[in-house]
């Protein structure tokens, strides 16, 4: 069964769409957006709310669903039937907590705002002087990684007692989950280590890798494999010759930190993973990154910024993004973005009527916030297939980069 076709290529760039098909049936239009929904819940969203936004495909978390569940995990009814989605769904390894909570809290780097160490390291390391003298610390690290595995101790689940993950484990776990699609276990690196230690975690990522594809028993689920090796061009082009060259059924590109680093990344990776297989990019989901990862041959992108930004008041139109808590908005009738089809948008919610839900705290703020950010981004990667489809991939970005540099941008529209 071949698990993913092409369908159509655009002449002038790596951009593509596809079939996804996952070996219980599930179906999905690339390019396309990965939901998150991290607990096995979109947070806000029930099972109807997802259908009606567009979803193809959700993204739940191996490290905190086997913190909640425990022993239990072994009697869990399947993430399919806890979030009443036939979509497909994708599990993380858990790898990236691996990062999230160890180094990213002792370095003070996330996703979100990162100076590259090459370009602005005195930059950063100014920032840490000023937290320092101010007496902001770092918080603790809270990992300990060896070649076996990564020992976690997460105090924000109430207790001091670590558990620990393996590759062996995280496959495990993600079986007695029931993904369509899940992901090797990996070593995500700070963008602050150095060159050596980005090595060394590689390679650790490619022996974990091998050891994830002798685990997996389960037959119905893909397991895709990771590319690490931080934003060293000769390390992301071993580490992609090396994955890509492992039977697995596709492939993520993982620790990717800031715009520029993270087209570096795709460019050197792409040209060495299989042109025959889907290839997904982890954590990265604004509109001018997914472009440019569609450009550079990425077929589906994960990121929390349709939910968590909702939930906020966080807006997303094709002009950008505003924030709904503004008092301008009080009394203005307008739906949410002109010409949005969106559930809350035909459902009568004004900015007006939202603005007042969310000064309100009243909880359906979020859930109509959530509905229209999920359909937006879902509806814009059906834009975009469209485009590649007809040849006019370079148009549509040109425009819809225009669009968000609109000197018009939001909000009036």
């Amino acid at each position: 069964m071949d698990f993913f076709s092409i369908t159509g290529r655009d002449k002038n760039t790596r951009a593509r769409t596809g079939i996804l098909k996952t070996k219980d049936g599930g179906v999905v239009e690339t390019p396309s957006y990965v939901v998150v929904g991290t607990r096995g819940a979109v947070k806000t969203l029930n099972s109807h709310d997802i259908k009606n936004s567009k979803t193809q495909m959700i993204i739940s978390n191996t490290y905190h669903l086997f913190r909640e569940l425990g022993e239990s995990i072994e009697h869990f009814e399947g993430l399919h039937k806890k979030l009443e989605f036939d979509g497909v769904i994708m599990t993380d390894s858990g790898g990236f907590q691996v990062f999230s909570l160890g180094f990213s809290r002792e370095h003070n780097v996330s996703k979100v705002g990162f100076f590259s160490h090459k370009k602005n390291g005195f930059i950063g390391d100014a920032i840490l002087a000023l937290r320092a003298k101010a007496g902001i610390r770092n918080k603790k690290n809270s990992v300990r990684i060896t070649n076996a595995g990564a020992w976690f101790i997460d105090e924000s689940y109430g207790d001091k007692h670590p558990i620990v993950l393996t590759p062996e484990m995280s496959i495990e776990i993600q079986e007695q989950l029931g993904a369509d699609i899940i992901l090797a276990f990996d070593e995500c690196t700070s963008p602050k280590h150095g060159y050596w230690y980005t090595t060394w975690a590689m390679n650790r990522t490619h022996r974990w890798a091998l050891r994830c594809i002798k685990k997996k028993k389960n037959n119905s689920q893909l397991l895709y494999g990771i590319v690490q090796g931080g934003d060293f061009e000769d390390l992301r082009k071993r580490s992609a010759k090396i994955i890509g060259g492992m039977p697995f059924d596709g492939f993520a590109i993982g620790g990717s930190f800031g715009k520029e680093e993270m087209r570096n990344v795709i460019d050197w990776s792409v040209p060495y993973l299989p042109d025959d297989k889907p290839r997904h990019l982890l954590g990265v989901g604004r509109i001018e990154d997914i472009l440019d990862g569609v450009e550079r041959g990425i077929d589906t992108f994960d990121c929390v910024i349709p939910t968590r930004e909702a939930r906020h008041g966080g807006i997303w139109t094709r002009f950008g993004r505003y924030d709904i808590k503004k008092t301008k908005y009080l009394d203005n009738n307008e739906p949410l973005a002109n010409g949005c089809m969106c559930p809350t948008c035909i459902g009568g919610i004004t900015r007006g009527a939202l603005y007042r839900l969310f000064k309100e705290k009243d909880d359906s703020a979020g859930r109509y916030a959530t509905m229209h950010n999920v359909f937006f981004f879902n509806t814009f990667m059906k834009d975009l297939r469209d485009a590649i489809h007809v040849g006019n991939f370079s148009e549509f970005k040109k425009q819809s980069l225009s669009d968000l540099n609109s000197n018009n941008r939001d909000e009036s529209r």
